[in-house]
């Protein structure tokens, strides 16, 4: 029997946009990497592409908690929604392997 997934903790609205994004441009990142790449120009394209949308909409995100006055990051929160949601699996396809 597999363990259970830990679970996301409670978030604000700004920062599940905040960890959404980020995790989204990880992914992109993941995509564009050339060590880990299927080797298409085309799908490393797209994904450089998406980058500047993803970024700024991360942004936004991060400007909003700061218009809210959030004026901290809750890192230990953040981090454990990060795992939650398999933040080092992802962030590990970004890393050239051995």
């Amino acid at each position: 029997m597999r363990p259970a997934a830990p679970r996301v903790p409670a978030l604000t609205d700004a920062e599940c946009s905040f960890i959404d994004h980020y995790l989204a441009l990880v992914d992109l990142l993941a995509r564009i990497n050339p060590a880990r790449s299927g080797g298409r120009t085309y799908t490393s394209l797209r994904a450089a592409q998406s980058l500047v949308g993803e970024a700024e909409a991360l942004r936004c995100a991060i400007e909003l908690m700061w218009e809210r006055g959030e004026r901290e990051i809750h890192v230990s929160t953040l981090t454990r929604a990060l795992r939650a949601l398999g933040g080092e699996r992802r962030a590990a396809r970004v890393t050239i392997p051995q």
